[in-house]
């Protein structure tokens, strides 16, 4: 590399010598490049190569891998499969790995990722059948090797996906071979099937919805009119089936909330039926075992029956309440989830978030489009045999073949062929060709001797019958895509039904569900508290609470409901943490004593918060505000009031860092809201002052 290019891959300018840039210093000094250089700045030939590199990249990911097409529904992968295993169809059973080794010819992504998309294909039941161990989408249990399973094309896929006429090709990764750019797809496979994937910058997520509904909601845009369009509603439904609530699916921009179905059998068990989408009966189980350890639901015993269908029986603690139970099992486990869905497809080469009604509305277009050519081609190949089978029975009808008999050269017979035919240029829809005559040329003599010439006609009857219900069909093509979705429907109804019931759920009050699920006990003796601590019950509460513990050293905290914690035996009031929770408390600092209400407010979690000075000795503290506080001071030489009556009602209510109201600077003996034998009724006792 020369000095030139090498100066060029860091900057186009050369550096200075720090010196001669500073305007003086040694000739000699050594130059240092210039590689701070910002990231906006051009950088040179690699900067422009790892651009391009990445955009590649990044463009490939999106097109060829990770996002489905809105034409087909299809993503690479799934449309190679597709195309392999039509050219293999047979209609018998085909081992998944030949399949899977067809396929490479076209997929370049090697084995393993071609052999899990068509097992997620089979087990979607729409375009492939299988045979064998396919896994189980309830349990989540794995698929059998590729050498050990067998699939094919079922009829479906067969009639609907397929149409060489009407497919345009393109080389494969390698040149050999020629695939599918997309297949003429007439069904609305995007929204059958569902997608999910993960590109270079995006994602999609595209759940999947009933191929019935589809269809019926495809029938409403072709029959809708231009001045009172309809709007297209279509609801997710997944094989697991369960309960949806669809109020926030927006047409596939929002998300839904699935759960799972949940009966109850005799008096303390319960039966879960059917699982939730994405869901398996292991992660159901782990997740009711995970909120049994933290005493969330009251469960004995899960037993797990799946096979063929959900069958997970619950055994409840004894004295559990059913009702409650089902409710803690979707508020605490994944018997209900949240799904969020997010429509992006390739439209035009190019990534486009779509919602559903946008997806269906370019189905119908789609299909409109693939039914008229369909009927187009067929139209003229309808044509053709009947161009054919005319010629034929004109042919050998009137003994032109006898014309060419003495003819001495090639030229000579056409001509005396095109010469015989003239007349009957009437019968016929389009001109006669060379390539007609020469067709002609090439009718057997056995045929010309055997010709039955009444079947011939009723084949032309036929035809003629079969090209006026064509042409028909292109003058109404709506009515004939109409037509043909209620044959699809009538065919698969039953094949297909809905699985997952649409319903409204209502918001679970998770807090109340929870309210009694702990007991913060305390032990005096050993100056713990916690739910884990044997000793005296002090309250109830829920996981979800937060816990207020004051303490007679001048600090509160604030903390989720702890197993154990130590407060010695300086506890003043222990409960559930709320702002507006206000106290009365009573110190003495510096010889003078106050009293002063308070809020707690809003605090940090697990950090001490002093609510009187430090270093002051608190008197008194007791949440809300008593009727009065009753003080004996301690005697001394020449105290006139032994005792006195304060009403804390007449002290504001302020924050937790008020200083308060000042009581007394007299020695405090005795402090209480309550007047004990130690107060004494006969002498005086003046009212309290509070500055």
């Amino acid at each position: 590399m020369s000095k030139e290019q090498q100066t060029f891959l860091f900057d186009e300018t050369p550096a200075l010598p720090e010196a001669e840039a500073s305007g003086g210093g040694d000739s000699n000094a050594p130059t240092t490049p210039n590689d701070h250089l910002p990231v906006h700045e051009r950088h040179g030939p690699l900067t422009d190569l790892i651009d391009f590199n990445f955009l590649q990249y990044a463009s490939y990911v999106i097109c060829e891998r990770a996002i489905p097409n809105v034409a087909d529904g299809l993503k690479p992968v799934q449309r190679r499969i597709l195309h392999a295993l039509k050219e293999k169809d047979d209609g018998r059973f085909i081992k998944v790995a030949n399949v899977v080794g067809h396929t490479m010819q076209y997929h370049p992504h090697g084995d393993a990722s071609i052999g899990d998309a068509l097992v997620t294909l089979t087990n979607k039941r729409y375009l492939i059948e299988g045979q064998g161990n396919f896994g189980n989408i309830f349990t989540g249990d794995q698929a059998a090797a590729s050498r050990y399973i067998e699939c094919r094309l079922n009829q479906l896929a067969r009639d609907e996906l397929f149409n060489k006429d009407l497919t345009n090709f393109i080389p494969s990764y390698d040149g050999r071979n020629q695939e599918p750019v997309t297949l003429p797809s007439k069904l609305p496979l995007l929204l059958m099937l569902g997608a999910e994937g993960i590109a270079v910058g995006l994602s999609t997520h595209i759940l999947p919805h009933n191929f019935i509904e589809l269809l019926e909601a495809e029938i409403q845009i072709i029959q809708e009119r231009k001045k009172a369009p309809v709007e297209i509603n279509v609801m997710p439904d997944f094989q697991t089936g369960g309960v949806m609530d669809v109020s926030e699916y927006d047409k596939g921009f929002g998300k839904i909330k699935v759960r799972a179905r949940i009966e109850k059998q005799g008096s303390n068990k319960l039966l879960i039926k059917e699982l939730p989408c994405m869901q398996t009966t292991e992660a159901v189980i782990s997740s009711i075992e995970e909120a049994v350890k933290k005493k969330k639901v009251p469960v004995r015993s899960i037993s797990d029956f799946t096979a063929e269908k959900v069958e997970i029986e619950i055994a409840l603690s004894v004295g559990a309440n059913q009702d409650k139970a089902i409710k803690a099992l979707y508020a605490f486990t994944k018997c209900e989830t949240s799904v969020s869905s997010r429509i992006i497809v390739i439209c035009n080469k190019r990534p486009v978030e779509m919602n559903t009604e946008q997806v269906l509305r370019m189905n119908v277009s789609q299909l409109l489009d693939i039914l008229q050519r369909e009927l187009a081609l067929k139209k003229h190949n309808l044509l053709a045999a009947f161009h054919n089978k005319t010629l034929i029975q004109i042919f050998v009808e009137n003994r032109i073949y006898k014309q060419i008999e003495e003819c001495k050269t090639y030229e000579a017979v056409i001509k005396a062929v095109f010469e015989g035919l003239k007349p009957f240029r009437s019968k016929l829809k389009r001109n006669v060709t060379r390539e007609d005559v020469e067709m002609l040329l090439g009718v057997r003599i056995k045929r010309i001797s055997r010709f039955d010439i009444e079947k011939n006609r009723k084949d032309i009857e036929a035809i003629l019958k079969e090209l006026a219900e064509v042409e028909k069909n292109l003058k109404n093509l709506k009515s004939y895509a109409v037509d043909y979705l209620k044959t699809l429907i009538k065919t698969y109804k039953n094949a297909y039904p809905r699985y997952t019931k649409i319903d409204t759920f209502k918001a679970l009050d998770v807090r109340k569900l929870t309210s009694n699920e702990l007991s913060i006990n305390i032990d005096s003796e050993k100056g713990f508290l916690g739910h884990s601590v044997k000793g005296e019950e002090l309250l109830k509460c829920s996981s979800l609470d937060k816990l207020l513990i004051v303490k007679k050293d001048g600090t509160f905290v604030v903390m989720p409901p702890p197993e154990t914690y130590y407060i010695n035996d300086i506890l003043v009031w222990c409960g559930i943490y709320k702002r507006e929770l206000a106290f009365t408390a009573v110190y003495t600092d510096w010889g003078v004593t106050y009293i002063k209400r308070f809020e707690i407010g809003g605090v940090i979690m697990n950090r001490d918060y002093d609510y009187i000075p430090k270093k002051a000795q608190l008197q008194l503290c007791q949440i809300s505000t008593p009727e009065a506080i009753y003080v004996k001071y301690k005697p001394v030489k020449g105290l006139r009031i032994h005792q006195q009556e304060f009403k804390p009602e007449q002290v504001l209510i302020k924050g937790v860092k008020a200083k308060g109201k000042q009581m007394t600077s007299k020695i405090i003996a005795r402090i209480d809201t309550r007047a004990g034998r130690w107060w004494d009724k006969k002498i005086r006792s003046p009212k309290g002052i509070l500055f």
